[in-house]
């Protein structure tokens, strides 16, 4: 069966904007207003799934979805800096930064490593491939950002340290379309606002 998996990476919210590990940190007005204004661009699917972040949440509400909490892609877990600016963990440790952005396997975090990321997005992304659901071939999930990036890693067999060089801008599309294991990509989609009244 070939399946189409669609990722929405949710709007912006003031965690993005300074550089913060999210804390599950809300959309603000900007965010919400953006959502709103392309939602008409979504594309239809047979079911709707967000992570349980408030800013996915949040997202798909602003787009009109209903759209249930999926634990498996969750955002990434970054344990103890969690809800702090990344300059100030920088600054703050310097070592632990580099090792975080350096070597997969490090969590010097207490979170997840970026392999336990991809392992868990693979796992997800292998399940929608597998479940027999009732004829569900195309799934939409509002995503974070770094589950996207995971899922894309995983699923065209990259070397995992491409994660950090993929870039998933706020309100993307990242389509993902294959069966057996095979995959194909159709990356960075912008969602289109509804057209305004003719002038």
């Amino acid at each position: 069966m070939t399946v189409q998996v669609m990722l929405i990476s949710p709007a912006l919210n003031a965690a993005l904007r300074e550089a913060r590990f999210d804390g599950d940190a809300p959309l603000d007005a900007a965010g919400i207003r953006r959502a709103g204004a392309v939602a008409a661009g979504v594309p239809d699917a047979d079911r709707y799934l967000r992570g349980p972040s408030e800013r996915c949440a949040g997202t798909a509400d602003a787009l009109g979805l209903r759209a249930g909490p999926e634990p498996a892609v969750r955002d990434w877990d970054m344990g103890r800096w969690s809800g702090r600016r990344l300059a100030a963990v920088s600054a703050a440790e310097p070592a632990a930064v580099s090792a975080w952005l350096t070597d997969p396997s490090a969590a010097p975090h207490g979170g997840e490593s970026l392999l336990e990321l991809r392992a868990r997005a693979g796992r997800w992304l292998a399940a929608l491939e597998s479940a027999e659901d009732g004829g569900v071939r195309r799934v939409l999930a509002v995503v974070e950002p770094a589950v996207v990036r995971a899922v894309v890693v995983g699923a065209l067999a990259l070397p995992v340290e491409a994660f950090w060089r993929l870039d998933v801008a706020p309100l993307t599309l990242t389509a993902l379309s294959g069966r057996s294991g095979r995959w194909n990509l159709r990356c960075g989609q912008q969602l289109s606002p509804a057209p305004g009244p003719a002038v």
